[in-house]
């Protein structure tokens, strides 16, 4: 069976720091583990060092905090804009002498300010706000994806383990009836064909020992870079026993259920936020105005070229003419935009209950062949072996019968060990896909 990881980018904003908090908590007995060392490596202490040091992760938080910045943004109220003018300057008679405020030039310093109307700066943030709602599940979904591929990684890595003990144990046996056809043959009892036969079976079991032992190392590698430890790569080892079989599994999810996942909740928030950016583009129909209060100076000269009205104010208002447009464009496009995050919260909907029921349908056919494994398969081929083993030494039978005992086990042994890894990512797959754990 493969396996693939699912792709579907809080439950409130703090539920990432929540989860570490848990999962560190979980994980307290093997605490020293944090760095992964030579005792091993706990799930629990795996999922916290995911939560602190995943790339994935940490990328998403920042988005967050470009989300909430956006909140600050959308909230701030348009700068009044200071300007300053001279005018009424006469090339031909000059300006004038004397300390600048004597010129004879018209000097106005001016000060404009945008006033919006329409409860746009309200609108813009809690647009905002929705969209950062949004952006926090997002940091939630990232780490419900990287759970997932982390518990992947675990179990490759506990199945890796198992499989290279097991191909080393083989390797082993083969090495010592290999002796043990030697002194057969001198001793007459065994043909040198038979001898050839089990050296050719050693070899074959020392290359697949190693390349499992090629297999473990890539599932460390795999491990190590899901918790930003890929120093430690090599030393890396699951401790965490597989997970009990599961006896019931529910095919189908409620829309309660499906309402915790943080993909779900995100699109949710975008559909808000899309209904508060509509909203917002139907105000741009109130216009805005624009008041300046403005400060003139135009000094007094006692010359017949004097103009000036000495020191003047003056106040300025002014409204947009919606004569060409009246906003038409941003209000459809707002209105798209809902329409938009409404069909993708339906999309996502359907995923997600696809994703429960695929998971479903994995764990049970997953828990299916795993009960076979460990219920008569392992067992058999075992006491299988174990004859023949016990029949090879007393001459009993062949060495073609021993060698396809040993072979039987050892393909038994590989296909039980993936089973196990199987079942363990399925039901991680189908705890997963009902939202964070």
């Amino acid at each position: 069976m493969t396996w693939s990881r699912h792709r579907h980018p809080h439950r409130h904003p703090h539920c990432a720091a929540v989860l570490a908090a848990l999962l560190l908590a979980a994980g307290s007995p093997v605490l020293g583990q944090a760095s992964p060392g030579a005792g091993g490596l706990t799930l629990p202490a795996a999922e916290a060092l995911l939560v602190q040091h995943n790339r994935d992760i940490a990328l998403a938080r920042r988005v967050r905090g470009q989300a909430e910045a956006d909140i600050i943004t959308a909230g701030q109220q348009p700068n009044p804009q200071l300007s300053w003018t001279t005018q009424n300057i006469n090339p031909n008679r000059g300006i004038g002498s004397g300390d600048p405020r004597a010129k004879t030039v018209d000097s106005i310093v001016r000060v404009d300010q945008l006033i919006e109307r329409g409860n746009k700066a309200a609108l813009r943030t809690e647009t905002a706000r929705r969209l950062d709602g949004a952006a926090a599940e997002d940091v939630q979904e990232v780490t419900r994806q990287q759970l997932l591929a982390l518990r992947f990684a675990y179990f490759d890595l506990l199945g890796a383990q198992e499989k290279a003990a097991s191909a080393a144990e083989t390797a082993a046996l083969f090495g010592k009836t290999a002796e043990a056809a030697q002194l057969r043959l001198k001793a007459g009892d065994l043909a040198t064909a038979d001898v050839s036969r089990i050296r050719v079976d050693v070899l074959r079991a020392q290359n697949d020992a190693r390349g499992l032992e090629a297999e473990l190392a890539r599932a460390r590698v795999n491990l190590a870079y899901l918790i930003g430890a890929e120093s430690n790569a090599a030393s890396l080892r699951a401790v965490t026993p597989w997970p009990k079989q599961e006896s019931a599994v529910t095919t189908g999810a409620s829309d309660a259920q499906l309402e915790t996942r943080p993909d779900v909740r995100a699109a949710r928030a975008r559909v808000a936020a899309a209904d508060k950016a509509r909203e917002l583009a139907q105000s741009l129909r109130t216009r805005d105005v624009s008041v300046g209060l403005q400060y003139e100076h135009w000094p007094n000269r006692a010359d017949a070229n004097n103009q000036g009205t000495g020191n003047s104010f003056g106040v300025a208002f002014s409204v947009p003419l919606f004569v060409r447009h009246n906003n038409e464009g941003e209000i459809a496009r707002a209105q798209a935009d809902w329409y938009a995050a409404r069909d993708f919260l339906d999309r996502v909907l359907a995923q997600a209950r696809s994703d429960v029921s695929r998971a479903a349908g994995d764990l049970e056919a997953a828990r299916e062949r795993l009960t076979r494994f460990e219920g008569e398969l392992v067992k058999e081929a075992e006491r299988t072996a174990n004859a023949a083993e016990f029949a090879f030494k007393n001459g009993a039978i062949g060495v073609m019968d021993l060698l396809d005992a040993r072979r039987t086990l050892k393909a038994i042994q590989i296909d039980a060990a993936n089973a196990r890894a199987d079942h363990a990512k399925a039901l991680a797959a189908y705890t997963l896909s009902q939202g964070m754990p």
